[in-house]
């Protein structure tokens, strides 16, 4: 997931390559704290091209992801795709010792590299977290699970009474005001 920053030139570079979530440690840590599990390595290809003083990497990523849904708590597998661009500089371009810095859209998909290579991993496994749902659901028809009695709705009617308001403020319903 490195390249060597002399062998960039003005001709696209064309590079495909797998990899294991494990050569990643975020996504390895992601895993660890049960948030998700890779089935797949990670499929990547990246269009790598020296213009303008920066060097632009046009990309994309694939993986497959095991996930507990959110409403019904079952496993369900997904696809995980992000297309990205990024475009890298030599040095940091921030400087540090401003206490506030406006970033200008292209600063938000600029990343310094110091040194003569490259490490494309940290961007590959942004990539892939930004793309994880913030509440998986296995579809959007999902009934989920009865408040009352637990059973996953989704297999059929479990046949409890269930009111319509809301059980956060069941504790609320025998409160008595006194005037």
């Amino acid at each position: 997931m490195k390249i060597r920053v002399d062998d960039i030139t003005e001709q696209p570079k064309l590079l495909f390559f797998e990899e294991p979530h494990e050569a990643f440690p975020s996504l390895v840590e992601l895993q660890a704290r049960g948030e998700s599990e890779f089935l797949s390595p990670l499929a990547v290809e990246l269009s790598v091209v020296r213009e303008y003083g920066h060097i632009r990497v046009k990309g994309s990523v694939a993986v497959k992801m095991r996930f507990d849904c959110s409403r019904c708590l079952s496993a369900f597998d997904s696809d995980i795709h992000s297309a990205f661009t990024m475009f890298y500089s030599k040095g940091n371009r921030l400087n540090s010792e401003e206490d506030e810095v406006e970033l200008a859209e292209e600063d938000l998909i600029s990343v310094s590299y110091e040194g003569d290579e490259i490490d494309f991993a940290p961007e590959i496994a942004e990539q892939v977290i930004m793309e994880l749902p913030l509440k998986p659901l296995c579809s959007d028809e999902c009934h989920g699970l009865c408040v009352v009695c637990g059973a996953e709705l989704n297999e059929g009617d479990c046949g409890c009474e269930r009111a319509s308001f809301n059980p956060k403020f069941s504790a609320l319903k025998n409160l008595k005001v006194e005037k």
